[in-house]
């Protein structure tokens, strides 16, 4: 169905996979970078300009976004999530939805999905270590899940988990962190149009690599807050905690939002690496909130985003 978010953009601007990976394997054969593959960015919501909109309409390589991953359960290196996520079970998948809601209790994904609309969503995608790169996912909205529980008037907060199955997941056996992972948003954010639970990528089945089968994907916060392979969703009046905020509060918030004016300390986040854009591809400007600043600026309206970064 067309994406009633996608303001410059529709599915006839998505370069077909088979084209745009027939085009990689061109480029190198010529010895060319692969810069203008995916030197822009396909997004929805705002973008600084036309011209830059006209730059940025295909997103990355089912084989980048594929390949190029962080998945500390599966281990810390970029390609490990892809060499061993194939150990994670992901049929029968159960989501426990409990806290404040009123129909709390264990949904099974497959009875969700027949409730929901799934429909493609090409968005920005930025990580904290200022990589980043443009996915095209498939899914339905987290506030159509959140409304299938019911959410009661007292909830302020979202929680989430992820699973946790030390034999399948040989990353969880060194404390990298406080495991299960763990991740929060507040309820405005989690009811937010741009806030989606995927289930695929460019039509396909979501790799386990990438959080399979169902993961949270908000696209104007860093990766690390779009949480994968979730096991439960909590309505809590309480702000909760999340992983990486509880190894390293100093350097990981609980909003995380893109912010190229707030560095990490210890890199600066005025400029992302494009995946996929070759050896010699120049570092972009990073853009407030990932480019979505006209959509959900206004969730932060007189905020200190210093202070609440």
């Amino acid at each position: 169905m067309a994406n009633r978010w996608t303001n410059k953009l529709t599915r006839s601007d998505v370069t077909p996979e088979p084209i745009f990976m027939n085009r990689r394997r061109v480029l190198a054969g010529l010895g060319l970078g692969t810069g203008a593959a995916a030197g822009g960015a396909a997004l929805l919501g705002g973008m600084p300009n036309a011209a830059q909109a006209q730059d940025a309409l295909e997103p990355n390589a089912f084989e980048d976004i594929t390949s190029y991953c962080n998945y500390y359960e599966f281990g810390t290196r970029k390609g490990d999530p892809a060499e061993n996520a194939h150990m994670l079970t992901t049929q029968p998948w159960t989501i426990q939805i409990d806290g404040l809601v009123d129909k709390p209790g264990d949904y099974a994904l497959e009875d969700i999905l027949s409730q929901m609309t799934i429909e493609e969503r090409i968005y920005r995608f930025r990580c904290v270590e200022a990589w980043s790169m443009v996915v095209p996912w498939n899914g339905f909205e987290l506030a159509d899940l959140l409304e299938l529980a019911g959410v009661k008037p007292e909830a302020k907060y979202v929680a989430f988990e992820t699973v946790l199955r030390p034999e399948e997941m040989p990353g969880t056996r060194f404390p990298v962190l406080d495991w299960p992972y763990v991740e929060g948003l507040r309820l405005d954010e989690a009811m937010h149009p741009l806030t989606m639970m995927a289930t695929g990528i460019y039509g396909k089945t979501i790799p386990n690599q990438n959080g399979a089968p169902i993961r949270l994907v908000v696209p104007w916060k860093y990766g690390f807050k779009s949480i994968k392979s979730i096991v439960r969703i909590t309505l809590t009046d309480s702000e909760p905690p999340t992983s990486w905020n509880k190894a390293a509060a100093r350097e990981y918030g609980f909003y995380s939002n893109v912010n190229p004016t707030v560095d990490h300390p210890r890199w600066s986040q005025a400029t992302e690496r494009r995946i996929g854009g070759g050896l010699f591809a120049r570092r972009q400007p990073t853009l407030m909130f990932n480019g979505y600043e006209e959509e959900v600026a206004s969730l932060y309206e007189g905020m200190d985003l210093k202070a609440n970064f």
